[in-house]
């Protein structure tokens, strides 16, 4: 498990609009494109610097597929990066403010101090 990969996908995802709306349509060719060809490049680094060996295990793989914001976190995705790309994929199926937050915050109110460690 490597909460800085998903936390990487997370903040790459979140800054390419074409990525969001890719993930937004099919997320599992998007999660599976991702991880060939950007889970190893080094950020801010030419293209031929890259590592090898990065790789979601299962359960990642599952909660990115799934979308599934509440064990991302109990995964150790640090939350305002899940919050604001999932704004961006979901925000638009809403008609009141911030409804979408709302509900995001909701399905995270079992969570009891301490919580999960996010740091990488």
């Amino acid at each position: 498990m490597s909460r800085y990969l998903l936390n990487k996908f997370l903040f790459t995802v979140d800054r390419d609009p074409a990525l969001v709306e890719r993930y937004r349509s099919d997320p599992a060719a998007l999660v599976a494109w991702w991880e060939s060809e950007m889970a190893n490049q080094l950020l801010s680094c030419i293209v031929d610097e890259r590592s090898t060996w990065l790789a979601f295990d299962d359960v990642e793989r599952a909660a990115l597929i799934s979308r599934d914001h509440v064990k991302l976190f109990e995964l150790g995705a640090h939350p305002f990066l899940t919050l604001t790309l999932f704004i961006a994929l979901f925000e638009r199926e809403n008609t009141e403010p911030l409804e979408y937050q709302k509900a995001f915050g909701a399905r995270l109110q079992h969570f009891s101090l301490p919580y999960p460690d996010i740091a990488t």
